[in-house]
């Protein structure tokens, strides 16, 4: 079961990445009538883009639940300026950040930037929240190790944000 969502999480990662990579390739023209042309792909590339059994502030990830999967990806899109409460993950989680600047404060004050382009492995059962303290919407793809009916987070109104 653990070769499976091991398996599971490193194709889910690749694909995504491979994706969005897709999703951003740019046309480059130097001038009105010339035109650079991107070469045709002979082979399929793949760029790992993160390994680890820790999330961003350190601390080791929990072993998998028993049980059957469920494997959930979200796209979140924080507009500038917006705070996301204090909240916990009581699943494993992973994500890669398109656009923008993400901070992510943990309840003891530490804190991690994601900029464009990086991946971030969220804390498991550590409050903390989110701010989008630049200019331009924040967007991230999440993909959450998770089982059915299980909560992707858990909001804790009970703290205030500053």
């Amino acid at each position: 079961m653990k070769k499976i969502i091991n398996w599971l999480f490193a194709t889910t990662l690749i694909l995504s990445s491979m994706t969005l990579t897709s999703c951003h390739k740019t046309e480059n023209t130097a001038t009105k009538t010339e035109k650079t042309q991107e070469a045709a792909p002979t082979k399929v590339e793949s760029t790992e883009l993160v390994r680890t059994s820790q999330s961003w502030d350190g601390v080791e990830l929990p072993d998998y639940l028993e049980g059957r999967p469920e494997l959930v990806a979200v796209k979140y899109v924080f507009p500038a300026g917006q705070k996301l409460g204090w909240h916990h993950h009581p699943v494993m989680n992973y994500g890669i950040l398109v656009q923008g600047e993400l901070t992510i404060i943990g309840q003891d004050g530490q804190e991690k930037v994601v900029h464009e382009g990086e991946t971030v492995v969220e804390m498991v059962n550590t409050i903390h929240h989110g701010e989008n303290r630049g200019t331009k919407p924040v967007i991230l793809y999440m993909f959450y190790l998770s089982q059915k009916d299980m909560p992707l987070a858990v909001q804790h109104p009970e703290i205030p944000l500053e």
